[in-house]
């Protein structure tokens, strides 16, 4: 039998972990000196020990542990595909964060876009075609007002657009979907946010699947900004 204290030496592990578990149930010792207070341990709970840490170095949680410990290898094992996909899921993840810091750095943009999904909506619109994106300054009416334009890339001539109206004008229904949202800053201008939104998307591999908003809002203080969303779709997945 050992005391706290040499079990914690041999094992690599401190005496107020082992008290800890004690605490939670998961490593009770054999005995407990009721005079002095002493715990014991013995081989049973070394090897029980060694369990809890092997399953702690595997990424399992205190709480999932103690309903595996004496659990089949069936149930560990499953436990323990569940983790390894989450871990995976986590690495994809911040592989693709740090892509887009990496493109970022690479290519000075004036926008920080992001994929997100947006409801359907509905907007009263009046339909133009512009031969230059230099028009739609002076087509757009002042904010708050949606501009919409119908462009896959920088255009090489006309090009469908729309503002909306509170006047006579036509129901257009933009239906829920994938877009990638950013806001353009004052300093750089929506036709250069426009202009790196568009190559972002060309080097992320998306295809533009729909008409581009463009959202002129104005705060109560008089501030303003315009957000750009771009309906997308993962190039190759467009015509399924």
């Amino acid at each position: 039998m050992w005391r706290i204290g040499q079990l914690a030496r041999m094992v690599g592990v401190s005496e107020r972990t082992l008290r800890h578990y004690d605490k939670v149930g998961l490593l009770v010792p054999a005995a407990v000196d009721r005079a002095t207070g002493y715990r014991w341990y013995g081989v049973a709970e070394l090897s029980r020990l060694e369990r809890i840490r092997g399953l702690r170095h595997l990424g399992l949680p205190l709480r999932q542990i103690a309903d595996l410990l004496d659990a089949p290898e069936t149930q560990v094992r499953q436990a323990l595909t569940e983790i390894v996909a989450n871990i995976r899921r986590d690495i994809a993840a911040l592989a693709a964060t740090a892509a887009q810091a990496e493109d970022h750095l690479a290519v000075p943009m004036s926008v920080l876009p992001q994929q997100t999904a947006v409801d359907s909506r509905r907007l009263r619109v009046r339909h133009m075609r512009l031969n230059h994106p230099a028009e739609l300054a002076a087509v757009c009416p002042a904010p708050p007002a949606t501009l919409l334009t119908w462009l896959r890339g920088q255009p090489t001539g006309g090009f469908a657009a729309a503002v909306t109206t509170d006047g006579a004008g036509e129901q257009l229904l933009l239906p829920a979907r994938t877009v990638v949202r950013a806001v353009a800053s004052p300093s750089a201008g929506v036709v250069r946010a426009g202009q790196d939104l568009f190559g972002w998307l060309h080097r992320h591999r998306l295809a533009v699947t729909g008409p581009t908003v463009e959202e002129h809002l104005i705060d109560a203080d008089g501030a303003h900004a315009i957000v750009l969303e771009v309906p997308v779709t993962r190039i190759g997945q467009e015509l399924i």
